[in-house]
């Protein structure tokens, strides 16, 4: 009999690209899905370490699985960052837990699990053999009949931005080798998938040299493999990317994305923060003013492009001259969407030990606020697009109405019309007639 496995992911977008390759490796080493929780006989939590609340959560299911294991021998696996970053504390903490592996070791998985029946429990890091210190990119990433597909190629962050995880659970950036790059996306190309997300901690920072001597004669960069893939395949019809540091944004991409009908026009460009001052002490190497002329190239050079941010408040010593000026970029630039959180203090990064920590309840007030005005910016933003024709590509049945469909857009805007499910997973021109909330409403036209 088959043995089960019950994943839950967390986080990012790079985290659900690895769940879904360790899934294609766990179905080829005869591992079938469990329909639920209680007939796995191992549940893996693929756990994100980017805020506190992240990894609250993920011990509220740690001890959900805790009080299963009493009456369910299943082998409970905590993996990725939050992993890298507690190691053995984890299961010191918490001896429920089986096996503990962190980024480094994640394609080895499979293997680790096998030999949990024939081993004590025990962590990744200290299994036998050296503690892995390189990222190795897994073969596919796709999830099983998708027809989107995350594709990471690089990994890791050079920035340290002084808030920031990152860079100490996912470790120094790496690229991907492009011959990689293509064999992934030719083998995505040949099972029908419609679009891909390119994605990397920073994804314009790629930088593939190969051999010393081509790495001296010119590095492989992000642009390159982008007019590669354009230029090669010729099936998958959107390319997206995640995420760009505004530091890191040529003209070139710019240019790439305004001629290249195959480029989504959707840009997401965190911020962070609308001062300067606080830039600076985040670490950021930009200014608020280079941030604003780095918009004003995207937008005098793209047609209608859609911009979306991070946006954090409460950081220590911010004042309120820097939160009115993070509401005034706010404004000025009117991004589509935005992530807005409260600075969360992470151990082992230097702003958990900056003077001028902010009290919680000001914190609250002020991520209230920002809020409430990228609801009115963001619904603002699509009601321009009313009346207006889009090419969208279908997603899925509205969950409000069987008779309804869920598409997106090229610039990442939701959109609900009446269709029939056969259109699943094609692209369709849909005229937008209304918008309810933030969903824009629309009419198949072909």
């Amino acid at each position: 009999m088959s043995k089960k496995y019950w994943l839950e992911i967390y986080g990012c977008q790079m985290n659900f690209a690895e769940g879904y390759a360790l899934e294609n490796s766990l179905k080829q080493q005869g591992w079938e899905q469990a329909d639920s929780p209680e007939e796995a006989d191992a549940a893996i939590l693929h756990t994100c370490s980017v805020r506190q609340t992240a990894e609250n959560r993920i011990w509220g299911r740690i001890g959900f699985f805790k009080h299963l294991k009493q009456n369910h021998p299943a082998k409970l696996v905590v993996m990725g960052c939050m992993a890298e970053r507690l190691k053995v504390e984890l299961r010191k903490k918490e001896p429920a837990i089986d096996l503990v592996v962190g980024n480094f070791e994640k394609e080895q998985l499979p293997d680790l699990i096998e030999n949990l029946d024939r081993n004590n429990s025990y962590t990744a890091h200290t299994a036998p053999g050296p503690v892995k210190e390189e990222y190795d990119f897994q073969d596919s990433h796709q999830r099983e009949k998708d027809f989107h597909a995350f594709v990471p190629i690089m990994h890791g962050c050079n920035n340290f931005c002084t808030y920031c995880i990152v860079p100490h659970v996912r470790g120094r950036e790496v690229s991907r080798s492009p011959q990689e790059i293509r064999r992934e996306l030719q083998g995505l190309e040949a099972k029908g998938v419609k679009e891909i997300t390119l994605l990397g901690q920073n994804v314009n920072s790629y930088s593939y040299g190969g051999s010393a001597t081509e790495a001296a004669i010119r590095p492989y960069k992000f642009p390159d493999i982008l007019k590669e893939i354009l230029d090669e395949l010729d099936k998958i019809e959107w390319v997206r990317f995640l995420t760009s540091h505004p530091k890191d944004v040529p003209q070139q991409l710019i240019e790439m994305i305004a001629s290249e009908p195959r480029l989504c026009k959707h840009i997401h460009l965190p911020v962070q923060h609308g001062s300067s001052s606080v830039l600076k002490r985040m670490n950021r190497k930009y200014t608020r003013e280079d941030y604003l002329q780095l918009v004003t190239q995207i937008r005098s050079t793209i047609d209608e492009p859609a911009l979306t941010t991070d946006i954090m408040i409460g950081f220590p010593g911010e004042t309120e001259a820097d939160f009115q000026a993070t509401l005034d970029l706010m404004r000025e630039v009117e991004f589509d969407d935005a992530f807005m959180y409260y600075f969360n203090p992470r151990t082992g990064t230097p702003a958990a030990e900056f003077e001028d920590q902010i009290d919680h309840q000001t914190k609250l007030d002020r991520l209230s606020e920002i809020i409430a005005l990228q609801k009115e910016i963001s619904r603002k933003r699509r009601a321009r697009r009313v009346g207006k024709e889009e090419r969208v590509l279908v997603e899925s049945p509205s969950k409000k109405n069987p008779r309804e469909l869920l598409a997106r857009t090229e610039r990442d805007h939701r959109v609900v019309f009446p269709g029939d499910a056969t259109l699943i997973g094609t692209f369709v021109n849909v005229r937008i007639d209304s918008m309810v909330g933030n969903t824009l409403k629309g009419v198949y036209t072909g």
